[in-house]
């Protein structure tokens, strides 16, 4: 599977702030992008980006909370990491609860924020790899014909050729003919195989 360039995008309405992070993180090599507000970042960003959001829990006009929110509403997947004072504790819990990957209190370690985005990159590139295999098996579902797809509908039922035969009047050699390509299209070769490969499509 191919991957995706990976952006760090960070949120700070503090240009010192986000002029730091951005030598800090650029320091390791990973393409960064900033934005003086979450309003900014909405307006700007391509949210289904492969990457990682690094936001300040209090700005201007839309709080790192609020982000958070409009995220969920729009279902964004990439992780969101937030930037909290000490009074922000609470706000950051909040936050964690409805989805963010972490918080940071600050002050922070250099390396204790390079450790975090590197975790929330490799959350983000493991869901999108989940999500690429389930589109390709998706579309391997989606190549079988409507009576491939009855055939191992009941196959996946417990039910024998025989049965399956009767229950679609037709014949025994039709319904292995049928099982045979529909299992062929899917790559596998064992029931247990096509069981698996039916419930990865359905997720």
């Amino acid at each position: 599977m191919s991957e995706a360039q990976q952006i760090v995008s960070i949120i700070d309405d503090d240009e010192d702030v986000r002029d730091s992070l951005i030598e800090l993180i650029d320091s390791i090599g990973l393409q960064v992008k900033s934005y003086a507000s979450a309003i900014n970042f909405l307006d700007e960003a391509d949210i289904n980006q492969a990457g990682c959001i690094l936001a300040d829990v209090r700005m201007p006009g839309m709080s790192g909370i609020d982000l958070q929110h409009k995220l969920n509403e729009l279902d964004a997947s990439q992780p969101l990491i937030i930037m909290t004072g000490h009074g922000d504790i609470t706000m950051a819990v909040q936050a964690m609860k409805d989805g963010a990957f972490e918080f940071l209190q600050k002050p922070f370690r250099d390396q204790e924020l390079l450790d975090c985005i590197t975790k929330a990159l490799e959350q983000d590139s493991e869901h999108r790899n989940k999500l690429e295999s389930q589109h390709a098996i998706q579309e391997l579902v989606n190549s079988l014909t409507a009576r491939e797809r009855e055939v191992i509908d009941k196959v996946l039922e417990g039910k024998v050729n025989k049965i399956i035969a009767r229950e679609l009047d037709i014949s025994d050699r039709t319904v292995e003919i049928h099982r045979s390509h529909a299992m062929e299209k899917l790559g596998v070769k064992s029931v247990a195989e096509l069981v698996k490969i039916m419930l990865s499509a359905q997720t």
